[in-house]
C-alpha cells in the first residue's frame, strides 16, 4: 500500500515539474517575440538592419519624381501642367449594385456572370460630350505592370464562341456562314440578349478584319482578268457606279434629303457580291459564257472602285460647300495619285527584295514570313491613314504591291488564317450593330427594299451592257447576275457610319436590305460551294484559272 502511494506521488511530481517548465519556456517565447516586434516596430533597430539600408538605397536610386513621372510621364497634373490636356466634363456611368433580389429583374445573360463581385462589367465607363465611351478596364497603377483587360477577354470570348455556333448552324442548314455571324452578333448584341453591352472594345479589334480582307483582296488582283471583256468591264463598270450615285443622289435631293447620303447610298447598290454570282455562274457552267465573262469583268472592276471609294468616303461626309468640297476632293485625289505612285516605284524595287530575304530567312519555318507579310500590311495602311486616305486603302495597296511579284499566292495563304479569324469577327461585330426588334418589325419594308434593288439592279445593268451593243438575252443576263447586293457593302457601310454619312434608321434599312438580300440568292443549299468562297464575296474578288 505505501508502495503504490509512493509511486502515485512520483508521477504527480513528475507532472508538476513539466508544468513548471512549460510555463517558462512559453515566457521565454513571449519575451522573444516581443522583443524582435519591438525591433522591428522601433524605427532606430530597422534603420540599422539590413532591410534599412536595402530601403534607403531604393529611396536614394528611385525617388518619388521618378516613380510619379517616369512611369507615368501623361498624368492628369502633369498634362493639365504642360498645357498638354484641356479640362473637359465627363458623365461616369455607375453599375447598380443596391438593387434587392425582390426588385431585379431576372435576364437571361446573368447566368454567365456567377460572380457577381469581380466580374469584368464592374470597369467603369465614362462619356464625354460628344457621346464617345470610354472603357477604363484597369485602375492605374503606379509601377508598370502587365495589366489583364478581363473585360475585353470576356466579350471577345463571347463573341468568337457565338459567330463559330452561327456558322456551324447556317453551314449544317447549307446557308452561307456569312448570315450566320451576322445572326450570332445580332442575338449577342445590345440589341438582343445584351451579352455585349459595351462594343466599343471589341468594334476596335474587329477593324483588323477589315483591313486584312482587304489586304487579301489586294493578293489575288490580276490585270489580266480584265483584258477579256475590258470594254464593257471598264467603261461599262465605271458608267453603272455613277449612274447609281447620280439617281440615288438626285431622288435624295428631291425628297429633302442630303444629296451625299444619297451619292452614297448609290455607291453601296452599285456593290454586287461575287460569292453569289460565282456559285450562280458554276451551278450552269456560265462561267465561259459571253454574259458570263461581262459580269466578272465588272465585278473586277468594281474591285478597283472599292479603293477610291474608301478614299472618297470623308470627302462625302463633310459638311463643307460645294466648293469646297471640290476642292477636298482634288487634294484626297492628288494625295491618291501620288502615293499610289510611290508605292509603284516601291513595289518594283523594294518588295521583291525584301519578300525574298524574308524567304531565305524563313526556310525552317514561316512564322517570320507570315509576321512580316501582316506588318507590311500595317506599316502601308497607317501610312495611308496619315495622308489622310484610308486604312482600307492602304491595306488593299500592300496586297497589290506583293502580288506583283512572285510570292503573292505563297503570302495569301500564310495571311488566309489569319484573315478568316478577323473576318468572323468582324461581320459579328456588325451584326451587333444591328437591332433585332427593329428589323422584325419592319420586315415587310425590308422585303419590299430588296425586291425594288433587284428590278432596279437588273434595269440598269442591262441598259448599260445594252449600250456596248450585246444581245437582249446577255444585257439582261448580266443585270440579274449583279442584282444583288455585296457583302463588301457591310465594310463601306461601317466606314460611312463611321463618318457619320448616315446614320440611324437608314443604317439598319441598309443593313437589312444588303442580308435580305444576300440570303434570297442562296435559295436551296450552299454544300457546292467551297468553304472560302463564302469570303469572296467579302473580298470581292473571283479567282478563275
Amino acid at each position: 500500500m505505501r508502495g503504490i502511494c509512493a509511486l502515485f506521488f512520483i508521477c504527480d511530481l513528475i507532472v508538476f515539474i513539466t508544468s513548471v517548465a512549460v510555463i517558462d519556456a512559453r515566457s521565454a517565447v513571449e519575451i522573444n517575440v516581443t522583443a524582435v516586434l519591438a525591433n522591428i516596430s522601433d524605427p532606430r533597430s530597422r534603420e540599422d538592419s539590413f532591410v534599412g539600408m536595402i530601403d534607403r538605397a531604393l529611396e536614394k536610386e528611385f525617388n518619388d519624381t521618378d516613380q510619379n513621372e517616369a512611369t507615368d510621364p501623361d498624368s492628369f497634373n502633369n498634362s493639365v501642367a504642360g498645357k498638354q490636356a484641356v479640362l473637359e466634363t465627363v458623365a461616369r456611368v455607375k453599375t447598380k449594385k443596391n438593387e434587392t433580389k425582390e426588385e431585379k429583374s431576372f435576364q437571361l445573360h446573368d447566368v454567365f456572370h456567377l460572380d457577381d463581385e469581380n466580374r469584368a462589367d464592374d470597369a467603369p465607363t465614362l462619356i464625354d460630350r460628344n457621346d464617345n465611351v470610354f472603357i477604363i478596364s484597369n485602375p492605374k497603377s503606379k509601377y508598370p505592370v502587365l495589366q489583364l483587360d478581363l473585360r475585353l477577354i470576356l466579350d471577345l470570348i463571347i463573341v468568337i464562341v457565338s459567330a463559330t455556333c452561327g456558322g456551324i448552324a447556317f453551314a449544317c442548314a447549307g446557308q452561307p456562314v456569312i448570315t450566320g455571324y451576322l445572326l450570332a452578333g445580332s442575338i449577342i448584341g445590345p440589341g438582343g440578349f445584351s451579352f455585349v453591352g459595351e462594343m466599343v472594345q471589341v468594334e476596335t479589334v474587329a477593324q483588323f478584319g477589315v483591313i486584312f480582307l482587304l489586304f487579301a483582296l489586294g493578293l489575288e488582283f490580276s490585270a489580266t482578268k480584265l483584258r477579256v471583256v475590258r470594254a464593257v468591264a471598264v467603261l461599262g463598270g465605271l458608267l453603272q457606279i455613277f449612274l447609281f450615285m447620280c439617281l440615288c443622289g438626285i431622288t435624295v435631293s428631291l425628297c429633302g434629303g442630303k444629296a451625299s447620303e444619297g451619292v452614297f447610298v448609290g455607291a453601296f447598290l452599285s456593290m454586287s457580291s461575287t460569292a453569289v454570282v460565282l456559285k450562280f455562274l458554276m451551278e450552269r457552267n456560265s462561267i465561259s459564257a459571253l454574259h458570263g465573262q461581262v459580269t466578272i469583268g465588272t465585278l473586277i472592276l468594281q474591285d478597283c472602285a472599292v479603293g477610291l471609294l474608301f478614299a472618297l468616303l470623308p470627302v462625302l461626309g463633310g459638311n463643307s460647300g460645294v466648293l469646297q468640297g471640290v476642292l477636298s476632293m482634288t487634294k484626297s485625289l492628288v494625295v491618291l495619285i501620288t502615293f499610289l505612285t510611290i508605292l509603284t516605284i516601291v513595289s518594283w524595287t523594294c518588295v521583291p527584295w525584301f519578300l525574298k530575304l524574308m524567304i531565305s530567312l524563313s526556310s525552317q519555318t514561316n512564322e517570320l514570313y507570315q509576321l512580316a507579310s501582316v506588318a507590311f500590311c500595317l506599316l502601308v495602311a497607317w501610312c495611308s491613314d496619315k495622308l489622310g486616305l484610308s486604312l482600307e486603302l492602304g491595306s488593299f495597296a500592300a496586297g497589290v504591291m506583293i502580288s506583283t511579284t512572285d510570292l503573292g499566292q505563297h503570302t495569301l495563304e500564310q495571311v488566309e488564317p489569319i484573315r478568316n479569324f478577323f473576318a468572323a469577327l468582324f461581320l459579328a461585330s456588325i451584326g451587333m450593330l444591328s437591332n433585332v426588334h427593329f428589323l422584325w418589325n419592319h420586315v415587310d419594308i425590308l422585303l419590299a427594299a430588296v425586291i425594288l434593288v433587284i428590278i432596279i439592279k437588273t434595269m440598269v445593268v442591262a441598259a448599260v451592257v445594252k449600250g456596248f451593243r450585246y444581245s437582249n438575252k446577255t444585257s439582261i443576263l448580266v443585270g440579274m447576275s449583279l442584282a444583288q447586293i455585296g457583302e463588301f457593302a457591310f465594310v463601306l457601310l461601317s466606314r460611312a457610319s463611321n463618318l457619320h454619312l448616315v446614320e440611324g434608321k437608314l443604317y439598319l434599312l441598309l443593313l437589312g436590305t444588303t442580308a435580305l438580300s444576300l440570303d434570297a440568292h442562296f435559295p436551296g443549299g450552299g454544300e457546292k460551294m467551297q468553304p472560302d468562297s463564302h469570303y469572296k464575296g467579302l473580298l470581292l474578288l473571283l479567282p478563275i484559272s
